[in-house]
């Protein structure tokens, strides 16, 4: 269950913070926390979780138990402009695109090394 979105028109660093937000995240869980994000990538990364979920549900997927596993976002094309500058120069524009990758799971796949990790840490501090 994967969905790509490439040549976002935003830089791989603000998209970055809404990927972070998401990743190990129900999808539930993942869609509330998107829909009251004030980041102008939310909306996009919301599709494209749509669209990974859509994925899931044409393979036969139940949906109900399904979470974020892999949310990776690279560097895209960069469109390149000039502007005039002072004294006759002139600069470079460069607005950098995103390609953002996310993979979905169903629960029953994640790792058990991950949880035990966890109760051995518990046990340690008690």
């Amino acid at each position: 269950m994967k969905a790509l979105l490439t040549n976002y028109h935003q830089s791989p660093r603000k998209v970055r913070l809404v990927a972070d937000l998401i990743r190990g995240k129900s999808v539930s869980q993942a869609k509330a926390a998107l829909a009251f994000l004030p980041k102008k990538s939310s909306p996009a990364v919301a599709k494209l979780l749509d669209s990974a979920v859509a994925n899931a549900r044409n393979l036969g997927i139940s949906t109900a138990d399904l979470f974020v596993k892999k949310v990776t976002v690279d560097k895209g094309s960069v469109v390149r402009s000039f502007r005039p500058f002072a004294r006759g120069r002139s600069g470079t524009l460069r607005k950098t695109m995103s390609i953002v990758s996310l993979e979905l799971a169903t629960s029953a796949s994640k790792p058990a090394k991950l949880t035990a990790k966890k109760h051995s840490k518990l046990e340690a501090r008690s």
